[in-house]
């Protein structure tokens, strides 16, 4: 199924009824431009442990902060560099999370007890609008079950979480679809936490610096355990030239696929479902997710992808691609 990413029209009353869920301590999952929130009142320390508890996301583990605009970096962060100013400046709103030193009002709760904060403008008109009719800021992971397959529609949301949300609000598919990129400012250097649409080549062309990976030694950041993204059917990625070979050396499996045309030119009877890899970087993040989803609901026991290119513009898919596939076991909290 082919899922529309125009931004529906924005709901007015929804999003007054949203604000209100949030001032009186609810979760609400909301979209931005790259996966669907579940938002709760950053300054409230019982709201946002709410995200956990719905989540059954680790107390460590930080939520990223989603603010109305760059001024954010002066109430919500100490010590800002003019590199983070420069990035909000050009990115924002847009899918960059920025990690800085945080500033005193932000609560444990938020950052999981580091001294850091991530910090995101959303680009999205409804998020946008929720902030503002909120009138403050708001912490928010993605809406699903921590380490498993992130939202790109509302009934994506509705069938993880269910009622552990307060209320959903409906603006459509996403329309970038895959997590934003996650910098690190906290530090000397400037590094690359996660990567997203917003890639390190743009990075660092509006820096004028190179923009390395971070190391062991980095802030705790959303989507970088070494599974995650995970559907509930095991992934396995594949190099598309072996992915025939590969298939029929599973024979009696019931496999669902996804993978260019060329990867698979037949279907054999165990391929109980097989999906077309979109060949464009921002078109395969897009619809990343929701293939996702797609294949897990096939009744396979196991998925196949062949793997895509590489390059610059898809590190971010084969990030989530790769942490899907990861094999150790999931934390026992989910």
């Amino acid at each position: 199924m082919t899922e529309s990413h125009a931004a529906r029209p924005i709901d007015s009353a929804a999003i007054a009824r949203a604000a209100e869920v949030l001032t009186r301590g609810g979760l609400v999952a909301f979209p931005t431009e790259t996966v669907y929130g579940l938002g709760a009142d950053a300054s409230n320390p019982t709201a946002v442990r709410a995200i956990f508890a719905a989540k059954g996301r680790p107390a460590d583990h930080p939520v990223i902060v989603h603010v109305t605009d760059a001024g954010a970096l002066d109430t919500k962060a100490r010590d800002v560099p003019p590199a983070a100013r420069r990035l909000a400046a050009r990115f924002w709103p847009g899918p960059l999370t920025l990690v800085l030193k945080r500033a005193a009002c932000v609560d444990d709760a938020v950052t999981g007890g580091q001294d850091t904060v991530g910090l995101r403008c959303p680009a999205h008109p409804w998020a946008s609008a929720l902030l503002a009719a909120f009138g403050g800021a708001l912490a928010a992971p993605s809406a699903n079950r921590f380490g498993r397959i992130s939202p790109t529609t509302a009934a994506h949301v509705r069938a993880d979480l269910g009622d552990r949300v307060d209320l959903i609000l409906d603006g459509g598919a996403c329309p970038v679809g895959i997590e934003s990129t996650i910098v690190d400012l906290s530090g000397p250097a400037t590094r690359l936490l996660r990567p997203g649409s917003i890639t390190r080549t743009q990075i660092e062309a509006e820096l004028g610096q190179p923009v390395p990976d971070a190391g062991p030694d980095a802030p705790r950041a959303s989507g970088r355990l070494e599974q995650h993204y995970a559907p509930s059917t095991p992934v396995e990625l594949v190099p598309a030239g072996a992915l025939a070979a590969r298939v029929n050396a599973l024979r009696g499996e019931r496999l669902a696929v996804l993978a260019p045309a060329a990867a698979l030119l037949d279907r054999p009877a165990q391929v109980v479902a097989r999906l077309l890899a979109p060949t464009a970087a921002s078109e395969y993040g897009r619809r990343l997710y929701a293939l996702l989803h797609e294949l897990d609901a096939t009744g396979a026991v196991r998925i196949l992808i062949a793997e895509p290119p590489a390059g610059p513009d898809w590190d971010a898919v084969q990030d989530r691609l790769r942490r899907a596939a990861a094999t150790q076991e999931m934390p026992h909290s989910l």
